[in-house]
């Protein structure tokens, strides 16, 4: 990242907006090529044996906008923040804003995520699930708006961008279909969710898979990316394209998992 500056203003603008629905929120920095960058977390509820880690990556691909691809997930994750700040919940809930989850890191140690999900592993920490916000903005009613990574997948999925999908690996089938479950039960927003090899397009293109590698069950949550949205990773990812009424579904929907899952 050349503009590391901007990543910093970034995670103290998140840092600050956490604040204000706990106090419990630190930084985990690390240094990366002499650079130091850092995740922002805040945590809900008692210290227990278990905990709930629900994450979502600041960065953005270069110095493309990224509304989408990730800042519809950091908001995401802050409206969540709101929300958990204003209960009393059985066991630790944790919220993570990685950085470095794009190229050139993506699938290194480098990535935010990976750093975390190590430093929990160390510890023995015991993590009943981890969720990741990825893309959870753009929706389309149109037509043959939706595509798919294998073309058999048209048969069982819908043709419009108009849903939000779980994505998870095949052993994580169960923590898949209670999270989809409590989401469908949520709100009117159609929610699909797929489990799949990990060579398949698309599973694995966030940072639920270095809690995979850490040995954690972890799904994604996501728009579908670039098989729905045209603008993802270019200029034209901007504010304006985003459905917020939707988004705000997602977002109340994965607030129902976490809390289905915390009981």
């Amino acid at each position: 990242m050349d503009h590391i500056e901007n990543l910093d203003r970034v995670a103290a603008y998140i840092k600050d907006e956490l604040s204000q629905t706990t106090p419990h929120v630190s930084e985990q920095a690390y240094r990366v090529q002499g650079k130091t960058y850092r995740n922002v977390a805040a945590h809900f509820g008692p210290e227990s044996e278990e905990r709930i880690i629900v994450g979502a990556h600041y960065d953005t691909a270069g110095p493309l906008p990224g509304a989408d691809d990730n800042a519809s997930g950091v908001a995401g994750l802050i409206e969540l923040a709101r929300l958990l700040g204003r209960q009393q919940l059985p066991l630790r809930v944790e919220l993570v804003a990685f950085s470095l989850e794009e190229p050139p890191y993506f699938r290194t140690t480098a990535m935010g995520s990976s750093v975390h999900a190590e430093s929990l592993r160390n510890q023995n920490v015991q993590v009943r699930a981890m969720i990741s916000l990825e893309m959870i903005g753009y929706y389309s009613d149109a037509p043959d708006s939706q595509s798919f990574p294998i073309g058999v997948l048209s048969a069982f999925y819908p043709s419009k961008g108009n849903f939000i999908g779980v994505v998870g690996r095949l052993s994580d089938g169960l923590l898949a279909r209670k999270v989809k479950s409590a989401m469908r039960n949520t709100t009117p927003l159609p929610v699909y969710s797929i489990n799949a090899p990990q060579f398949v397009p698309g599973v694995d293109f966030s940072d639920q898979l270095n809690y995979w590698h850490a040995g954690y069950s972890a799904v994604m949550i996501t728009d579908t990316a670039f098989y729905r949205n045209r603008n993802y990773h270019t200029a034209k990812d901007t504010a304006e394209k985003l459905d917020y009424k939707r988004t705000a579904m997602v977002v109340e929907g994965v607030y129902a998992a976490v809390m289905n899952l915390a009981r």
